[in-house]
């Protein structure tokens, strides 16, 4: 197994609120709602067996950037993905107030 990015371009239907997600090869969670699915070991190589989904548990800020941290519901593990800027903004925001509870 590698430990580097495999680009993986595909489209799904989010499992969480069933958006349409057209992917563009570093889409890894839903655009929409912000969840993702634990299928990969490394990013892209979609070796995992969990299948667990990935929940919006917080949202980190560092230079600006927003890293959205995911928690599978099935395993536990937590994933850190950078936000874009395709993402619903209004739900980072809502991440990011529940944060401070």
């Amino acid at each position: 197994m590698s430990s580097k990015f495999i680009k993986n371009k595909e489209d799904f239907v989010c499992q969480k609120c069933g958006a349409d997600v057209v992917g563009n090869g570093y889409t890894n969670h839903c655009p929409e709602c912000l969840w993702s699915k634990h299928v990969d070991v490394f990013p892209g190589d979609r070796a995992g067996d969990c299948g667990g989904m990935m929940e919006p548990v917080r949202v980190e800020v560092k230079n600006k950037e927003y890293t959205i941290i995911h928690k599978c519901q099935k395993c536990g593990t937590e994933k850190p993905n950078k936000a874009v800027k395709e993402d619903n903004f209004q739900m980072i925001i809502q991440i990011s107030a529940n944060n401070s509870k």
